[in-house]
């Protein structure tokens, strides 16, 4: 069967870049690198043409992997992160972007529209929209902001799963509710404000749910979570429940599969040895319940344990093989593949 091309809503691959030890990092990408799950001669091999790469500065002390092994989970919530840190740290990522595209001969596109990521396409470039996840590099007036949007930033989560002056994440916690905390503060819902005057999307992955109808009710944006999956298939406190699906619906927006297994499996567990008909049930209710143009893949690479059978962004076509086996036809996997983020891009960012 043919590939399919796709664009990938969410990945950590300039985090993981920026803690890369000797080579380049930019190289290490360009070239293709030993570890993690994106470069670009995989995105190749696996026909993605695009994504959303995220900004990330970490905790100083950081999430205990050995928490998720348990029956049932409940992870503090890390400390926050000074804005020094993490105005440092994500520059150092914006910098291994912007090498990445000038070493790339034409390979990467940073881009800032839709038509950036159409014309990227035509070439045959990797198209790449900058997200931040968590702002912490943000100040409280929003001077970076204006900063960051004329470099080219075009996607926000306000927060992590941790707490910052924007707002309350929701704590890594299984079984749990996503109504684990409070929203978002005032500075928040400015940001929120001045996102939508810049035309900046707000990402809700990471939201507690009241920062979910924080952000609901003051947007006049469509609603979007990048990385999140069914409450009802894994309840966990990162997924979203049916009211929160309903609202994205009636906002005519998205939601971006994630490929972590402790957000896909009924049993919270990180586990590479998830079947990808785990995958293939939470497309299947998402579809039933936001319909086929709010579907969208973000897997969470290079930030999280996918299922065996992916690996990596090289092994992503196996998503699609089991779609079309499952009955979807060629028109709906070519909208969760792709067009279904050009939609909401489109009303976004523009």
């Amino acid at each position: 069967m043919p590939q399919v091309p796709f664009f990938d809503g969410h990945n950590d691959a300039l985090f993981r870049l920026s803690e890369s030890q000797g080579a380049d990092p930019h190289l290490l990408f360009l070239n293709g690198r030993l570890d993690g799950h994106i470069d670009l001669p995989r995105a190749r091999e696996g026909k993605m043409v695009g994504g959303i790469f995220a900004l990330y500065a970490p905790s100083k002390s950081g999430l205990d992997l050995n928490i998720f092994k348990g029956k049932s989970y409940d992870c503090p919530l890390p400390p926050e992160v000074p804005l020094a840190d993490a105005s440092r740290i994500m520059m150092r990522q914006i910098a291994i972007l912007l090498r990445s595209v000038a070493a790339s001969n034409g390979s990467v596109s940073l881009c800032r529209t839709v038509a950036d990521i159409r014309d990227a396409r035509q070439r045959g470039a990797l198209a790449i929209v900058l997200h931040m996840e968590g702002a912490e590099a943000i100040d409280a007036d929003l001077d970076m902001l204006d900063v960051l949007h004329a470099a080219g930033l075009r996607s926000i989560g306000p927060v992590w799963s941790r707490n910052n002056i924007f707002g309350h994440g929701v704590p890594m916690r299984f079984p749990s509710s996503p109504d684990a905390g409070a929203g978002l503060t005032d500075a928040g819902k400015r940001l929120v404000r001045a996102c939508n005057d810049l035309r900046i999307m707000i990402d809700l992955s990471h939201l507690t749910e009241r920062g979910f109808w924080d952000v609901a009710r003051l947007t006049n944006a469509p609603l979007v979570a990048t990385h999140s999956n069914v409450h009802d298939l894994s309840p966990s406190s990162r997924n979203l429940t049916r009211r929160q699906l309903d609202a994205i619906r009636d906002s005519d927006g998205i939601v971006g599969l994630n490929l972590a297994t402790c957000f896909l499996r009924s049993d919270g567990q990180m586990d590479e040895d998830t079947s990808i008909e785990v995958v293939v049930q939470h497309v299947e209710a998402l579809v039933e319940h936001l319909g086929e143009t709010r579907v969208a893949l973000g897997s969470d690479f290079d930030g999280a344990v996918v299922p065996k059978a992916i690996g990596s962004v090289a092994g992503s076509q196996a998503i699609f093989s089991a779609l079309r086996a499952k009955g979807f036809d060629d028109g709906l996997i070519e909208k969760i593949a792709f067009s279904n983020w050009l939609r909401v891009l489109q009303q976004t960012i523009g």
